[in-house]
């Protein structure tokens, strides 16, 4: 029987060159395009105006004396400048540390001291969020410093702050004041140090938002992020006529690399919509700026497609877009691709590790393909389906745990050799944890994680699987599977459970539902109804809080202190 291993072939070869190459040379070819429109703060830059910009940006770090391989952190939301800073520390040789926004003081303080940021660029305030607050509580040093020369025993690389704005702030350069001093730096000199650059050279660090322990440093390259960015785009047929709505946080791999990359990639222009996630404000930025293109994760598109206002925009321009981060339920994804007319929409999957696309449909595959797997593997890479517990590969159609490497593979988890050993094995292959399927023409279906698989008395549980089924109830509007405690059977099934507007729904009639549909151990014996989720900022949802607060619920505690082999 033949093997679950694949290998994406092309005819178009992976490039060999650094991000600043690829941005150059494109804002040469497309100079008078749009190239990045920021609709709330009402900018729009072509690609000349766009480059010009990234340059000044890139002059004012070298001027604080960033140099090659030193980590510039950014803690923001979606703003023109993240963009600027993406590509000026690319173009610099500097390593982009991405800071989640919704960190709080501890989580900065681990990120700063465990990436060894030398330079820290910061937003305002947002909401209940006071960034430069939370920076004095964790580095009060910066009270009494002057700009560049911050000087602090708990952040020893740290130098530099750069407040994103006009406000002055003790230990702070305002943004205009970066910009005025890269005025010091020639063309010619910004040109040699861009030469300096190789592809190979570390460009950013982001950190995973790992279930358990500290969240890990993961590094990635030019050549995986750059490549991954044109495949990405090459998968949606982007071209320089195109635009593509951000709604999806850039400090993540699917703003920064399956959005930001595709476009600078193709001279796609790039449309934020606002600094955070806002249906309506998505619908209008589509509407207004004829976008071709828009991403997003599940719970975005449910938002939009529910959204009261939802029948009064336009999408008449959408063609294509990305939905992934999470398992997309088939009739929703069934419902973007009708009603926001969006008919080729693809899938994308993939890790932070992987930089992150492994897989991908096309928009040739037929809507079924697209809406039942997460498509064939990439160009330029291979995956395989492990058993996690021999190692071996799996043969077609049977369960395993997906595996990759390839160009996109990371470089490491910075500072953290022994994580990095433990996703990495001696072959190379770098362990997703995430649990597969691949059929005879290569198509992966997901199953779920690892570590989310419920084992019922001895029976494997996939709650996607289960999840999936419950989808076709025509009350239930989103649902997830977990596993929680049993004396009995180690673990039972519980379904979290998120009713139709205007509808009411019972546990009897989901069971009658899943009566004699479905085996019957897998059918969920707890359930709880829910208006929301919990998630991350990007959209995930947090099975681990979810299996934490049910616990406590059905007063489960003793029984999850029972030790299991």
């Amino acid at each position: 029987m033949a093997e679950s291993y694949a290998c994406g072939v092309s005819m178009k070869p992976l490039l060999g060159k650094t991000v600043g190459q690829v941005f150059n040379s494109i804002a040469a070819k497309y100079p008078d395009n749009d190239a990045l429109v920021s609709v709330e703060q009402n900018l729009r830059y072509t690609w000349t105006e766009f480059l010009d910009a990234t340059n000044a940006v890139a002059k004012g770090l070298m001027m604080l004396g960033v140099e090659r391989g030193m980590r510039v952190a950014i803690w923001a939301m979606n703003y023109a400048e993240w963009v600027l800073v993406q590509f000026a520390t690319a173009k610099i040789g500097a390593v982009m540390v991405n800071i989640n926004p919704a960190y709080r003081t501890f989580e900065l303080e681990y990120a700063l001291k465990q990436s060894e940021v030398d330079t820290l660029i910061l937003q305002g305030r947002f909401k209940t969020s006071d960034y430069v607050g939370m920076f004095y509580e964790a580095c009060p040093e910066a009270f009494e410093a002057k700009p560049g020369r911050l000087r602090s025993e708990k952040f020893p690389y740290l130098r530099n702050i750069v407040f994103m704005g006009e406000i002055p702030y003790n230990g702070m350069y305002r943004w205009s004041e970066l910009i005025d001093a890269g005025r010091q730096i020639s063309d010619q000199e910004l040109a040699e140090r861009e030469e300096s650059v190789e592809f190979d050279d570390p460009l950013n660090i982001q950190y995973t938002s790992g279930t358990t322990g500290y969240p890990k440093g993961v590094v990635l390259s030019h050549h995986s992020v750059l490549n991954n960015g044109m495949i990405i785009g090459d998968g949606m047929k982007f071209t320089e006529k195109d635009k593509l709505c951000i709604p999806v946080p850039f400090y993540h791999c699917f703003g920064m690399v399956l959005s930001n990359m595709a476009c600078v990639t193709h001279g796609t222009t790039m449309v934020i919509p606002a600094p955070f996630f806002d249906a309506e404000a998505v619908m209008k930025a589509i509407q207004d700026e004829r976008c071709t293109a828009v991403h997003g994760v599940p719970t975005m598109f449910i938002a939009e497609l529910e959204h009261p206002n939802f029948s009064r925009y336009d999408f008449s321009s959408l063609r294509t877009g990305i939905m992934a981060g999470s398992p997309c339920p088939i009739e929703r994804m069934r419902e973007v691709s009708d009603k926001m007319n969006m008919k080729e929409i693809v899938i994308v999957y993939g890790l932070t590790e992987t930089a992150p696309g492994i897989t991908m449909s096309t928009t040739d595959d037929s809507l079924e393909r697209r809406v039942t797997t997460v498509g064939r593997v990439f160009p330029h890479t291979e995956l395989v389906i492990m058993d996690p517990k021999t190692g071996r590969v799996v043969p077609i159609g049977e369960t395993g745990e997906i595996c990759a490497r390839g160009y996109m593979k990371m470089k490491c988890y910075y500072n953290n050799p022994s994580a990095t050993a433990q996703v990495i094995d001696r072959n190379g292959w770098l362990h997703s944890g995430d649990l597969g399927t691949m059929d005879a023409e290569g198509y992966i279906k997901m199953v779920g994680r690892l570590k989310e698989m419920v084992i019922r008395g001895g029976e494997n549980l996939y709650p996607r699987e289960i999840e999936e089924f419950l989808h076709l109830h025509p009350k239930i509007s989103d649902v997830y599977v977990i596993g929680v405690p049993d004396v009995k059977y180690g673990e039972e099934l519980m379904a979290w459970v998120k009713v139709e507007p205007g509808q009411t729904l019972t546990e009897e009639e989901i069971k009658e539902f899943c009566n004699g549909k479905i085996a019957r151990h897998k059918v969920p014996r707890y359930y709880k109804f829910v208006d929301s989720f919990p998630m991350t900022v990007t959209g995930k949802i947090q099975k681990g809080e979810m299996q934490k607060i049910s616990i406590a619920e059905l007063g489960l505690e003793e029984v999850a202190k029972i030790q299991t082999a």
